[in-house]
């Protein structure tokens, strides 16, 4: 229908060559033949991932577009000149009219469980019920994870990849006397967990459980909840998890209460899992979220990527044994990147 030289915005012209395809026939609206050449269905996608995706805003707790498109409703949003072009072009061979949206109030945090949660009287009352609703799952030893260290003094003392002597309690579930072991099923998870660089020393200890380490596992997506999303286990801990600091003080008191009940440590998603899958960690469908959708339940679960907090000192105690040790070098990185806009009324 048209080409990706039609767009004078840079960064909704660069995703358009992406989603478009190569085609030496002129475009009909700008007649250039070097352009990727998009039909319909190609624009309706790249109107989706610019102008929602795009202006995708972040809460403590949950997200939501800022920007949302249909068919049934006109443009009422206004851009910069150049832009306001780009959209009516969108919407000329679309039908598409972009509006602000009205979130949901799930979206942005706004659920019973997670308010209760941030209520100290309600708040060890939720935290049994979570833990009664989730899975335990046992890992032997033929399973194996890995773990990162950046700058060790002695790379290759097995020691070195144990937990800290000294928790720094600058992590997700550890704090001062409560020490705690991080680590991956996922090798470049450890990298972006640990923000390394190509200017670290880098080291990775491949690990696997002398015997069996009992866990809990947060992870997956919580069956048959029968309930919206106000009222969901699942979505608030999935929040919690796919929160920033804030989230710590909650999930600090969820992790001691886990190893009251006798667990080995908890399996949780990755804050990077979506940095790795390319995926969106709050979809909807209809406004409805996917994982309130038994049949997204496997899609929303590949999604996830698995880390493991294991409580105490494992080596030392003997609960883990470190199997190999590898100095680790990054030597490409690429990025897949969007756009979206910067000003809109």
């Amino acid at each position: 229908m048209i080409c990706s030289d039609c767009f004078k915005d840079e960064g909704l012209r660069l995703m358009a060559e992406k989603v478009g395809f190569i085609c030496t026939e002129p475009c009909r609206n700008c007649n250039s033949i070097s352009g990727a050449k998009l039909n319909e269905n190609m624009l309706m996608y790249l109107a989706d991932r610019f102008f929602r995706a795009g202006t995708m805003q972040r809460f403590d707790y949950g997200s939501a577009p800022a920007i949302i498109s249909n068919n049934k409703q006109k443009t009422s949003v206004s851009f910069d000149s150049i832009l306001d072009r780009d959209a009516e072009l969108i919407s000329k061979n679309t039908g598409l009219g972009f509006f602000h949206y009205g979130p949901r109030f799930w979206m942005f945090g706004e659920t019973d469980p997670l308010k209760a949660l941030q209520d100290e009287s309600q708040i060890d009352k939720v935290i049994e019920s979570i833990i009664a609703a989730y899975p335990s799952v046992v890992y032997s030893a033929d399973d194996k994870f890995y773990r990162l260290r950046k700058n060790p003094s002695s790379p290759e003392k097995v020691e070195e990849y144990d937990t800290p002597p000294k928790t720094s309690g600058e992590g997700r579930l550890d704090f001062e006397g409560f020490p705690v072991m991080y680590g991956s099923f996922n090798l470049e998870v450890c990298i972006h967990e640990c923000r390394s660089t190509a200017d670290d020393e880098m080291y990775l200890a491949t690990l696997s459980p002398l015997n069996q380490l009992r866990m809990l596992d947060f992870s997956v997506v919580i069956e048959e909840e029968n309930v919206t999303e106000f009222e969901s286990l699942d979505m608030a801990v999935f929040m919690l998890f796919m929160a920033k600091s804030n989230s710590y003080p909650i999930l600090r008191r969820l992790a001691i209460a886990v190893k009251e009940k006798g667990y080995d440590g908890l399996v949780y998603p990755s804050y990077f899992s979506m940095l790795h899958s390319g995926s969106e960690p709050f979809e909807t469908t209809y406004g409805i979220a996917n994982r309130s959708i038994k049949t997204f339940k496997e899609h929303e679960e590949k999604k996830v990527q698995k880390n493991l907090a294991i409580f105490g000192h494992p080596i030392h105690s003997g609960k883990v044994l470190v199997q190999r040790i590898n100095k680790l070098f990054i030597r490409k990185v690429n990025y897949g990147v969007e756009f979206g806009p910067v000003n809109y009324n």
